[in-house]
C-alpha cells in the first residue's frame, strides 16, 4: 500500500483529519517518568495509544529525539507504530534539504532507518535535492511551502513574476514533482487565507497543516478553507496542546491526552 493509499483509508476508516505529533520535552513529562533511561520511548507510547482512535497521522519531530540522542528511542516508537498501528500513516519531520548524494542518506535514514511512510523536506536547493525521496515509490514526499511561522514570510512572500514564492513551490510540486502521486505540501493553519490557494492550485493532493493548538490557529477557518470536496485533504497537526494537557481532577497525562484530541478532532469534523 502507498502512502497516498494508507492516508486516504486512514481519513475514512477513522473519521478523522487530526494528526497528532510526538515532540516530547523532558522538563513537561510527568514526574512518574523523570529520571527514567526510557521515558520518552514510555511517553511516546502512552500517547499513541490513548490518542490513536483520534489519529489519522502521528508525526514525531526528529529534532526533538536527537538533540537529547535518543534516536534509539525514536526507532522503537516508529516500529511501536508499525506493529500496534499499521494502518496510521507514520510521518517523519525532519524537514530536510541538501544536494543530492546526502539527500539519499537522508532518504535512507527516513525509509529503512526510521520505516515512516512519509517525510517532510525543504524545496530550497531544487529538484536534486527533494528526487531521492521520490525514489521510493511507495513513500510519501511532504514540501515545505507556507508555513506556520511569522518568519515564513521573509522567503514565501518575495514576489517572483508577480506571485509569492510559495505558489510557486506549490504548483512546481503540483505540476512537475508529483509524476508518482507521492508528493504532498506544508501549509501552516496560521495563513487560512494562503491555505485556500494553495489548495485551489494542487486540487486533491494531501496537506500536512500545523499551527493548530498552542500555535492558536482556528480550526473552523482552517478546515474551510483546506478541505477537499470530499471533506479530506488534509493531517492537521497539533502537538503541545495534546501532548502537555493540563490534567483534569484524576486524569494522568495519557488520560488528558485523549480528552483533548477526541475534543480536537471532534471541532475539525464539525467543518468538513
Amino acid at each position: 500500500m502507498t502512502f497516498i493509499e494508507k492516508l486516504n483509508a486512514a481519513w475514512t476508516s477513522r473519521n478523522s483529519l487530526l494528526c497528532v505529533g510526538l515532540d516530547p520535552d523532558l522538563k513537561k513529562f510527568p514526574a512518574e517518568l523523570q529520571g527514567k533511561p526510557d521515558a520518552i520511548f514510555e511517553f511516546c507510547r502512552a500517547i499513541i495509544d490513548a490518542t490513536a482512535e483520534a489519529a489519522c497521522a502521528f508525526k514525531p519531530q526528529i529534532a526533538y529525539f536527537a538533540a537529547l540522542g535518543a534516536e534509539e528511542q525514536l526507532e522503537r516508537i516508529c516500529a511501536y507504530l508499525r506493529s500496534n498501528y499499521p494502518d496510521i500513516p507514520l510521518v517523519l519531520d525532519a524537514k530536510r534539504g541538501d544536494i543530492g548524494a546526502t539527500a539519499e542518506q537522508y532518504a535512507r535514514e527516513a525509509f529503512e532507518r526510521y520505516d515512516a511512510d512519509v517525510v517532510t523536506v525543504s524545496p530550497y536547493m531544487g529538484w536534486d535535492s527533494v528526487s531521492p525521496y521520490l525514489e521510493w515509490k511507495d513513500r510519501g514526499v511532504i514540501v515545505l511551502c507556507r508555513t506556520s511561522n511569522a518568519g515564513g514570510s521573509d522567503l514565501q512572500f518575495l514576489e517572483v513574476d508577480g506571485k509569492p514564492l510559495y505558489q510557486h513551490v506549490a504548483r512546481l510540486v503540483a505540476e512537475k514533482w508529483n509524476t508518482n502521486g507521492q508528493c504532498g505540501l506544508v501549509v501552516g493553519a496560521t495563513f487560512p487565507q494562503e491555505l485556500a490557494q494553495v489548495r485551489a492550485i494542487i486540487g486533491d493532493m494531501p496537506l500536512l497543516v500545523p499551527g493548530v493548538g498552542a500555535q492558536g490557529g482556528d480550526v473552523q477557518a482552517t478546515v474551510t478553507a483546506g478541505k477537499t470536496a470530499a471533506g479530506t485533504g488534509m493531517m492537521i497537526n497539533s502537538s503541545r496542546a495534546i501532548l502537555y494537557a493540563t490534567p483534569q481532577a484524576g486524569e494522568d497525562f495519557a488520560a488528558a491526552a485523549r480528552r483533548v484530541a477526541i475534543e480536537t478532532r471532534d471541532a475539525i469534523n464539525r467543518f468538513r
